[in-house]
């Protein structure tokens, strides 16, 4: 690592390689989070050439984690190799394959040229169609800030990712509907979790305490002798 902030590899021949930013941290949701991580766990890949990743707001209130790569790799592939280093809040909801980075005129890198993820393709398809499904449907549309979700779209391909899918099992339980978040990463889909989320049983009603006992002071008198007479003697 250099005082620049970079953080490079040296091959074999001497070379160094740029690998990624070690000083550039953020905070999304409560996480602090190192970019120039994510981007070495990307560069690791041996797919990826070099990678980029920023904090993205094109949905107002959804921050979220997207990747730029030069390279090959689909994004389940690429996510699947950063989860196995990072923790999930460090996965980004998107990744995005670039033919080369925009650079400004010094050579830098020009963030604001990166395009914006394309979650409009994956908006299409087969409508909900079972109550279940446009019920998980909604919730998909509520978390992810979109205005309708296709049954056979991914919820990390619509934008969503570890932290979002937290807000998706809570609001699906508070629907009366049972996942988990695990269940959201292993099918994905409105029409997968249809399938196998399960009505959430009933709430047990309140037991009923025992009735109040009504007691004259003769009692009261009484039990206190036999509480507390052994401590007198």
């Amino acid at each position: 690592m250099y005082r620049t902030g970079d953080l490079v590899r040296r091959s074999a021949d001497g070379v160094l390689h740029y690998q990624s930013r070690v000083d550039h941290q953020v905070k999304i949701r409560g996480f602090r989070i190192e970019l120039g991580e994510i981007e070495a766990a990307l560069n690791s890949h041996p797919g990826v050439a070099e990678a980029r990743v920023i904090v993205r707001e094109d949905r107002p209130g959804l921050k979220q984690l997207v990747g730029y790569i030069v390279g090959q790799g689909t994004s389940d592939e690429l996510r699947a190799h950063v989860a196995k280093t990072l923790p999930d809040y460090m996965v980004p909801a998107a990744l995005v394959s670039l033919d080369a980075f925009p650079l400004t005129p010094n050579g830098k890198l020009d963030r604001s040229a990166l395009p914006a993820p394309d979650f409009v393709a994956v908006l299409t398809g087969r409508a909900p169609e079972t109550p279940r499904e446009q019920e998980i449907a909604a919730i998909f549309a509520d978390v992810l800030g979109l205005a309708e979700v296709a049954a056979e779209a991914s919820f990390f391909d619509l934008g969503g990712d570890s932290i979002t899918s937290i807000r998706l099992v809570s609001k699906a339980r508070a629907a009366g509907l049972s996942l988990t978040a695990r269940d959201v990463f292993e099918h994905k889909t409105v029409a997968a979790l249809a399938a196998t989320a399960t009505a959430l049983a009933p709430a047990a009603p309140p037991t009923s305490s025992a009735p109040l006992l009504t007691l004259d002071q003769d009692e009261l008198d009484e039990f206190e002798d036999d509480i507390f007479g052994e401590f007198d003697a």
